[in-house]
């Protein structure tokens, strides 16, 4: 069995290292009921916020609740989903 000093993670075309991590990305979508939702992309991160203001700070506060400060990740970005249906 092979083991690794580090856990890579690789998530649609992003892959990082859980002990070299420089960013984190969220996944962020329009909720259902209004304002949005965001997913960290391989962490156990959610959050929400009714506007794109309050999300931004609330994934600001989330990010430094789930990591410790030598862990912090020194960039966070956000991929934007959004869906239009268009009537045919």
């Amino acid at each position: 069995m092979v083991t690794f000093p580090f856990e890579t993670i690789a998530v649609s075309r992003y892959s990082y290292s859980r002990e070299l991590m420089n960013e984190i990305i969220f996944l962020v979508e329009d909720d259902v009921e209004g304002g949005y939702n965001a997913r960290a992309l391989g962490e156990a991160i959610f959050t929400q916020g009714e506007t794109l203001e309050e999300l931004r700070a609330n994934i600001r506060d989330a990010v430094d609740c789930h990591f410790e400060a030598e862990h912090k990740p020194k960039v966070i970005r956000l991929h934007m989903v959004s869906e239009e249906v268009l009537a045919a």
